[in-house]
């Protein structure tokens, strides 16, 4: 028998977006709860690859209420931002619910959201989606015509170099994750090679003595939090550049590539004999192939009329039109430039709570108390 149940908003997600959702929505007093797939707060960042440091550093790494416990300097670990997530929903009593994955959104017969997960059905006026729109690995379908005897796998699946078979690795993608586990395997001993084009990068060492004291605030303050909205002419000829495309190179630069000895070459086009094969008609003798090819939206579970032909949400600063209970939050560029950043997420997340606690305002009627059936 499903389990049935009746709440104001449902926040899916229980990253930093739907953790900064959940802090504005408990200080408007509506009634929520926020769904998390994984089973612990903050797996989604221990997840990822043993060495993985922020891009940001601790004093631009705290979410609204509650600072980053560290030198506001230092670039925090991946595990130090887990630990953060957990605490953070500790102290502000966040109702999570862990191991919840969710399956399908939909909308009942009276109007109504329904969210189903597993046996549970959870009607609600409100669906905040707190998920980034990189939800699904994207790998060419080519890849599967590589030889058995390589290793493949997506970046999102890498962690160490222990991972790798000894011999050549070729890793596809120069964006941040490409270039950084390049600069890892690389030192590990490896022949390393880097395919694809490098979309720009940052003109300083984000680590250096100038970016902590002045570049940092600049460009996390001033750039990306106030100048690069979408209601400003920079910001929206910002967001046509970049949705979509990879980010410039942080950390690891092209010079640093170099000085390292990996090797870069042109596209990945496909495969042959086996083995990958480049644009400029060479095939690499490689061991290990790493897709750092990015991601897909990954939001065919929710049931509704909301999307783009690419698989992303229309929506005006989160809120979809079409369906005014369905928002979205931590979206790239929801609403500017650091929307998907842990500094900049509390702004959106602050504005849709406030769109929410109005709709709670309009709508008189009681949730209903027995369960309706979703249109099919």
């Amino acid at each position: 028998m499903p389990e049935f149940e009746a709440i104001d908003t449902v926040v899916i997600g229980g990253g930093q977006a739907g953790l900064s959702m959940g802090y504005h929505l408990s200080r408007k007093g509506v009634r929520f709860t926020i769904l998390e797939a994984n089973q612990r707060i903050g797996d989604s960042w221990r997840q990822r690859w043993d060495s993985l440091r922020l891009f940001t550093p601790a004093r631009f790494s705290g979410l609204n209420g509650m600072p980053f416990p560290a030198d506001g300097n230092v670039f925090p670990t991946k595990d130090e931002m887990a630990g953060y997530l957990e605490a953070y929903a500790a102290r502000f009593a966040l109702p999570v619910r862990t191991g919840v994955r969710v399956d399908r959104v939909s909308k009942a017969e009276d109007g109504s959201l329904v969210v189903t997960a597993g046996h549970r059905r959870i009607q609600a006026r409100n669906v905040v989606v707190a998920m980034a729109d990189f939800q699904r690995p994207r790998v060419p379908a080519f890849a599967s015509g590589l030889d058995r005897d390589i290793v493949q796998f997506h970046s999102s699946a890498y962690r160490s170099p222990d991972q790798l078979r000894p011999g050549a690795v070729l890793i596809v993608g120069v964006g941040n994750s490409g270039a950084e586990i390049a600069r890892e395997v690389v030192l590990a001993g490896h022949e390393t090679y880097i395919s694809g084009k490098v979309s720009g990068e940052l003109p300083f060492d984000i680590t250096g003595l100038a970016a902590r004291l002045v570049l940092a605030r600049l460009i996390f303050r001033v750039v990306f939090f106030r100048l690069l909205r979408l209601d400003t002419p920079l910001g929206r000829k910002a967001q046509a550049r970049v949705v979509g495309k990879a980010t410039p190179l942080i950390r690891v630069k092209s010079k640093d590539l170099d000085a390292h000895g990996v090797a870069r070459v042109p596209r990945t086009a496909g495969v042959r004999d086996g083995l990958p094969l480049l644009e400029d008609g060479r095939t690499l003798g490689v061991s290990n192939v790493i897709w750092s090819t990015g991601y897909e939206p990954g939001f065919s579970w929710i049931d509704l009329p909301v999307f783009d032909g690419q698989g992303g949400p229309v929506h005006t600063r989160g809120i979809c039109a079409a369906e005014p209970g369905l928002s979205f939050v931590g979206l790239h560029f929801l609403y500017a430039m650091s929307s998907s950043m842990i500094h900049g997420v509390g702004r959106d997340a602050e504005y849709l709570a406030a769109h929410i606690a109005r709709r709670r305002n309009e709508v008189k009627a009681p949730a209903p108390r027995r369960p309706v059936q979703a249109v099919a």
